[in-house]
């Protein structure tokens, strides 16, 4: 499974923020620190702040910061929010499902049960976990050996 940029920058934005305790930073601040497109960046900025991870202020003195603390900033609820969906494979929308093996295959099952386990981990973490003191508690990143042809 693969994230989206849009969800990458998404969280980039979220940990930036928490890192600048409760200042207000510019979308140009953060455009130029991960050296992203700052149009993009407004795309991304105006979601998180429809979905209440951030708060955006106009004007001069305007910026972006944080809306609400960020032990209450959950990841999975992020990446649900800024994935545009969660079909792995065609027969998980029924609306546009053309598979002709669907009602014999288990494969959409495991896949199903995959997908929720990855969601209960990061439903495990919140912003603060990721970007704050807590980060001893994080399980440490492993390169899973992929085997060509398998």
């Amino acid at each position: 499974m693969r994230l989206t940029l849009y969800t990458d920058y998404s969280l980039r934005v979220l940990i930036y923020l928490f890192d600048r305790d409760n200042e207000i930073v510019t979308i140009t601040e953060l455009a130029d620190f991960h050296k992203i497109s700052r149009n993009h960046l407004v795309k991304v900025v105006h979601n998180l702040g429809l979905n209440g991870y951030i708060r955006t202020t106009r004007g001069r003195n305007g910026g972006i910061r944080l809306a609400r603390p960020a032990k209450e900033i959950m990841v999975g609820d992020v990446v649900r929010s800024t994935e545009p969906d969660f079909d792995l494979f065609e027969c998980f929308n029924p609306a546009t499902n053309q598979c002709v093996i669907t009602r014999s295959c288990g494969l959409k099952g495991v896949m199903s049960d995959a997908q929720a386990s990855f969601l209960g981990v990061l439903d495990k973490y919140s912003l603060d976990d990721i970007a704050g003191t807590s980060r001893k508690s994080l399980p440490s990143f492993k390169s899973i050996p992929i085997t060509p042809g398998r």
